[in-house]
């Protein structure tokens, strides 16, 4: 499979802060790779860079086959990008704002006329997009922002914490549409601070922090780094705790943590499901009720937080 876009040994300066710190990175044609990773970690500098906005202190980082340095010029008719903040014409209507990024693709007057209306329709703003951009809510913008950024059907798309700000209904519609372009063949690489997001559309997670990857993975296999399936059982008498604490002890493959407030008993498990039923065995044996029990695996927050010390934070360097 070709490669979309390479960064080797990226490295970016302000001023005396190092933000990329020899990043490698590598996507492949028609994949999703997600950036995750602290706050000032480098993800949104790694997107300018790689769309031209910034060029790199060190190192060398190619899209679509062409050097973001060298190449730079050729290489914007080939991306599409959405950053952090909306980037529209507030005294535009929506539907001028979609026909002027398509005349600056050079797709024409009639094509950019099409296509602007596609959009509106795509991103449900037909009703809205004879409207002057200004009486817009921040999610409409938004909306809009992220349809500019599909206007060219670049084959390589830059989205930059792409949902932030729009409501649940929004989220999930940009998600239909992500998923929509990556099966027609377009490769995207976007930042997020919803692991939710991260875990449903990217094929590859890239965990970032001071400037250069730690982690790299599927979301099952960055699970797998950090381990811990747990048993989290709540008892019906909390006099119970102790002696389920002994029974679960074969159980176990680490401490087994005990909350009387919630009758709570959590236990660090490997196995699955055989670990589950092992356990409701052991406690029925002893006649210790059992009012709801969960098997539980790492979440991607757990292994942004292993991994990095930091809880996933909004905005970036």
């Amino acid at each position: 499979m070709a490669q979309a876009i390479v960064a080797e040994g990226l490295v970016k300066r302000y001023g005396q802060v190092t933000a990329l710190n020899g990043l490698d990175l590598v996507v492949e044609e028609g994949t999703v790779m997600a950036l995750l990773g602290p706050n000032g970690a480098g993800k949104t500098t790694a997107v300018r860079v790689f769309t031209t906005l910034l060029p790199p202190d060190g190192g060398k980082a190619t899209v679509a086959g062409l050097d973001v340095v060298r190449d730079a010029r050729r290489l914007r008719t080939s991306i599409g990008v959405s950053g952090q903040y909306a980037a529209v014409d507030e005294y535009l209507t929506g539907f001028e704002n979609l026909d002027m990024v398509g005349r600056l693709y050079h797709l024409g007057a009639k094509r950019s006329r099409e296509r602007a209306r596609e959009l509106l329709r795509q991103f449900d703003l037909v009703e809205a997009g004879d409207r002057p951009v200004k009486g817009y809510s921040g999610g409409m913008r938004r909306r809009l922002d992220l349809a500019g950024a599909l206007v060219g059907n670049a084959p390589v798309l830059f989205l930059d914490e792409p949902t932030t700000g729009l409501d649940p209904r929004a989220r999930f519609g940009l998600w239909d549409v992500v998923e929509g372009l990556v099966a027609s063949g377009t490769t995207l690489l976007l930042t997020t601070q919803y692991m939710e997001e991260a875990e449903r559309l990217a094929d590859l997670i890239a965990v970032i922090d001071h400037g250069h990857v730690i982690a790299l993975g599927t979301a099952d296999e960055l699970k797998d780094q950090v381990g811990g399936e747990r048993l989290e059982l709540v008892l019906s008498d909390v006099a119970d705790l102790e002696t389920a604490k002994s029974a679960l002890g074969r159980v176990a493959v680490g401490e087994i943590q005990l909350d009387p407030g919630s009758r709570r008993v959590i236990v660090p498990v490997s196995g699955g499901s055989a670990a589950l039923v092992d356990a409701l065995t052991r406690l029925s044996e002893e006649s210790v009720k059992v009012l709801d029990v969960g098997l539980r695996r790492p979440t991607l927050d757990d292994v942004f937080l292993a991994l990095t010390g930091h809880e996933a934070e909004e905005g970036d360097k």
